[in-house]
């Protein structure tokens, strides 16, 4: 999650004076942020909110950065690349916490950090508020804010904010690189001293962000592949990627499947069972069969 191109968060406000074209200030812009980004304590996680090459970019825009030591290493940043970028590394949670005015990370705060969230703080990540309304409540009586980075408009407009797109960009190629992990043999045909081996069969079943990075990874890996959507419109789209889109001989497959803004729209049992229908069909052919919500 790179924070770079949060503008709506890290630029002061101004106006214009359209006489003479210049823009004034309705805040101090001697009143520097300072952004902090922890280290992640979920299990697992390996992303960083900010990278050197993002603190770079925030500082020329004149805001402080600090890190907590060791919080980009498992990104593969170390503490020295962070310091070279002018970034102040410190050496605690608490320090970091309590030192930045906008804190900037991947995963939901727990009950320890959302108690650091103290009036006039803001917090920048995934939070999900409608699974944390409890949390939301009482970040919200302490006088601290959220920006849910999950919650962020999927158009055109906040693209470059679109932090959901750009992880399930990445879940779809990762699916077929575990996959592929798995399956133990070439994805492309090859033929070699001991025999032909035939290339892999993939079924991406859902073209959405997730589903078309599949498409393109196992493509380009060489696999045939197919893949499946509701909505008829992706079709060129899939085709275009070199895999084969798989029809469904159902009158209500015919019908726009996309809900307003692109989104799959919900189908009816009889549409759910024509589709499992078509899957077994096709699974008996099929090496893998990558899912994609």
């Amino acid at each position: 999650m790179d924070l770079t191109n949060s503008h709506f968060v890290l630029l002061p406000i101004g106006n214009t004076d359209h006489a003479s074209g210049d823009q004034t200030l309705n805040s101090k812009r001697a009143d520097t942020l300072k952004i902090g980004t922890p280290k992640e304590i979920s299990e697992g996680e390996a992303r960083v909110a900010m990278t050197p090459e993002s603190a770079s970019a925030l500082q020329k825009l004149g805001h402080e950065c600090l890190m907590e030591a060791g919080a980009g290493l498992a990104a593969g940043f170390s503490d020295e690349a962070y310091k070279a970028a002018g970034v102040e590394v410190v050496k605690t949670a608490a320090a970091l916490w309590k030192g930045a005015d906008i804190i900037a990370k991947v995963r939901p705060p727990n009950a320890t950090e959302a108690k650091r969230l103290t009036e006039g703080k803001t917090l920048i990540s995934f939070f999900y508020p409608a699974q944390n309304e409890t949390q939301m409540s009482k970040i919200a009586a302490q006088g601290a804010s959220v920006i849910a980075m999950d919650m962020v408009p999927r158009i055109s407009r906040a693209q470059k904010m679109d932090a959901l797109s750009s992880m399930a960009n990445i879940a779809g190629y990762r699916a077929v690189i575990e996959a592929g992990n798995n399956f133990g043999r070439f994805f492309t045909g090859q033929i070699t001293a001991a025999g032909k081996v035939p290339p892999a069969k993939v079924l991406v079943i859902g073209a959405g962000v997730a589903g078309l990075a599949a498409i393109g990874t196992a493509t380009s890996l060489g696999a045939i592949t197919y893949a499946f959507d509701v909505r008829p419109e992706v079709a060129e789209q899939i085709e275009s990627m070199g895999a084969e889109f798989v029809f469904l001989d159902f009158e209500e497959a015919q019908q726009d499947g996309a809900a307003t803004g692109g989104y799959a729209a919900p189908s009816s049992p009889e549409f759910r069972e024509k589709q499992l229908e078509k899957f077994r069909e096709l699974a008996p052919d099929i090496d893998i069969v990558i899912t994609l919500r």
